[in-house]
């Protein structure tokens, strides 16, 4: 199945603009039928899959704790 660029961007929820943005940087990949481009969904759908993942490494990341240095000298 295949989405329209404005169903894209309703399904996500940003401006057209964006969408042409991500089609631009090659985030989201795009065929022709001779008139509009349309974005196959399983393609969107692995775009959003990893996008998701790598929201959920960066979180992983900010909670992490640093590890206490041993390294640093009390100064009394």
């Amino acid at each position: 199945m295949y989405l329209t660029l404005e169903e894209t961007a309703k399904f996500l929820d940003i401006k057209l603009s964006e969408v042409y943005r991500l089609i631009r940087e090659k985030q989201i990949r795009t065929v022709s039928d001779g008139e509009d481009l349309l974005v196959n969904d399983q393609q969107f759908n692995l775009y959003l899959k990893s996008l998701e993942t790598y929201k959920m490494e960066i979180q992983d990341y900010l909670n992490e704790i640093p590890p206490e240095d041993i390294d640093i000298k009390d100064e009394d």
